[in-house]
């Protein structure tokens, strides 16, 4: 099974990470971003692995990239993966909290295979998974998670990335009385928070990559959570290519079992600054502690390493 090969995944989200460390707080998310895809890919390069980028980051920024339909690995199981080799560069060039390196993997042909344009999503813990409606309005589905919460709306708090297009989203929000958390960059940590027994988000909602719309859907149904999407073409090269990958409408509803057809998957992520997937890395004069989660066979671990300095 392709989830007890955890600490393969895992080696190459920490080496990615180690990569990118001596970039934070510089002011360059571009030579940040090209360190995290070299590290991934020398990690890639000893794993023992058969790997498929079925989505990757890096087209719709022009950043470096592990681009769709690239081969990577020494042999091994079969897999496709959706990776963010630095989810958050502007973050890590600010120094700012959230910045990680994260990836999902699945079995060859499990992981939606879709093109790095932007994807509405939303996204909720397990107690949502069954109660709520993706066709219905936004008001009417925060009723409904109240509900399956035990919540009343003004205890609950909603994370949006902070862009203009989502300001109807902002009013709906603000109108049914939540906490709104409005994120500058990254919404994969914030997105998995919802699903975590110490998470601080009951919902995430708003239109951001679908690399990250992939890479979250797969840590969400590890952890029995919500997840549904839209991809959103902005033009008509774009609606095209989805349309193609696809195979048919490029802006219908994905359910999450449309995203990663499989359970037998793994999520891994390694913080760059604080983020989810725990407390940056602790610096020292010998080396550092870095700080990583894995979600994978139903298990989540928490995982500290120390890695020596070179």
């Amino acid at each position: 099974m392709l989830h007890e090969h955890w600490a393969e995944f895992l080696a190459v989200t920490e080496e990615a990470a180690i990569a990118a460390l001596p970039l934070r707080g510089r002011g360059d998310k571009i030579a940040a971003d090209q360190a995290a895809v070299d590290g991934m890919h020398r990690a890639f390069g000893r794993a023992k692995l058969k790997v498929r980028v079925a989505i990757g980051e890096g087209e719709m920024d022009e950043a470096p990239m592990l681009f769709i339909g690239e081969e990577l690995g020494a042999g091994g199981p079969e897999c496709d993966i959706a990776v963010d080799p630095l989810e958050g560069t502007s973050l890590t060039a600010a120094g700012q909290s959230g910045a990680m390196t994260v990836l999902s993997a699945g079995p060859r042909g499990a992981i939606l295979h879709a093109p790095d344009i932007y994807m509405e999503k939303f996204c909720a813990g397990p107690a949502a998974r069954g109660a709520l409606d993706p066709e219905a309005p936004l008001a009417e589905n925060l009723k409904r998670l109240a509900t399956a919460l035990g919540k009343a709306p003004a205890e609950m708090t909603a994370a949006v990335l902070d862009r203009p297009r989502h300001a109807e989203i902002l009013a709906a929000l603000r109108a049914a009385g939540l906490r709104v958390v409005l994120l500058a960059h990254g919404d994969v940590g914030p997105a998995i928070a919802t699903c975590l027994p110490d998470g601080d988000i009951d919902l995430l909602v708003g239109t951001g990559g679908a690399p990250e719309g992939v890479i979250t859907a797969a840590a969400v149904r590890c952890l029995g959570g919500e997840f549904w999407g839209r991809l959103r073409p902005e033009n008509a090269a774009e609606r095209e290519r989805a349309a193609d990958m696809l195979h048919g409408d490029p802006e219908r509803l994905l359910r999450l079992e449309d995203v990663v057809r499989s359970d037998d998957l793994v999520f891994a992520a390694t913080s760059v600054t604080d983020s989810a997937a725990g407390p940056g890395p602790e610096l020292g004069a010998r080396g550092a502690f870095i700080h990583s989660l894995v979600v994978a066979g139903g298990v989540v671990r928490r995982v500290r390493r120390f890695v020596p300095a070179s």
